[in-house]
């Protein structure tokens, strides 16, 4: 079956301004142009807007999409596989964040006691699954899967207070870390305290304080770009300031 913008958009939920964008930068063009000028969709057409459309879903942007499905090596039925399994593990979050707000309101009505704890259950397995989907790979490689899964146990067995000091914790470093790249030096005082700061936000998640793992994690910042990312957001350059304090932090530990 074949479909104009105007209908590939009603079927699709899109605007037609949104479809002709998609043309304009390549990512989906029309099977032809008819007699009349009008763009004109397939079936493989409306395939490749479903593939976007779950990429979208997920967040993708869309030059990572287009890079992605123009690949020669892209195979559709992994990437729909894949799309299962990220809108799975969503589709869990959800669930979770839902049960929480049906306790929480039960609890809001007399009909049961919920814990400190528990009113924070479904926010803390978000924020778990999440690390695990961006740097999982990468930090169960370097550290290993003991030490990366009592981590996440002692994030999701934080009490409200200690959650709530861990985040006051890493607002801090950062705002410390604004005034010490003022300076320029990551062996100042101002940027010693931002390390010192880095280290009892660590003292968090990790079972034990090590000054070597702590200075491979200020590498691991720079040498990979979501991390510099997350770092970088308030001001570029945060995190090569913050690897140099931590390493000048780290040398000066017994």
């Amino acid at each position: 079956m074949e479909y104009t913008v105007q209908k590939l958009g009603a079927l699709a939920g899109v605007s037609t301004r949104t479809l002709r964008y998609y043309d304009e930068i390549g990512l989906l063009k029309p099977a032809r142009i008819n007699s009349s000028g009008y763009r004109i969709y397939g079936e493989k057409e409306v395939d490749a807007l479903q593939q976007i459309l779950f990429y979208r879903e997920l967040d993708v942007s869309l030059e990572e999409i287009k890079e992605i499905v123009s690949s020669p090596d892209f195979d559709s039925v992994a990437a729909l596989k894949e799309h299962r399994e990220k809108l799975l593990e969503k589709q869990r979050q959800l669930d979770q964040l839902i049960k929480n707000v049906n306790a929480t309101i039960l609890s809001a009505e007399g009909r049961m006691t919920m814990s400190d704890q528990e009113k924070f259950e479904g926010f803390k397995k978000k924020l778990v699954d999440d690390n695990e989907k961006k740097y999982g790979a990468e930090i169960r490689e370097k550290y290993g899967d003991a030490a990366i899964d009592e981590s996440n146990r002692k994030l999701m067995n934080m009490s409200e207070k200690d959650y709530e000091q861990l985040q006051a914790l890493e607002q801090k470093m950062f705002t410390l870390l604004a005034e010490a790249i003022e300076t320029g030096d990551p062996s100042s005082e101002i940027a010693q305290q931002a390390a010192d700061l880095h280290k009892k936000w660590l003292c968090f998640h990790w079972k034990e304080y090590n000054k070597d793992a702590h200075a491979n994690l200020a590498q691991m910042y720079v040498d990979d770009e979501r991390f510099t990312a997350y770092y970088d957001k308030q001001k570029k350059g945060t995190a090569v300031f913050l690897r140099d304090a931590i390493l000048t932090y780290t040398a000066k530990q017994q």
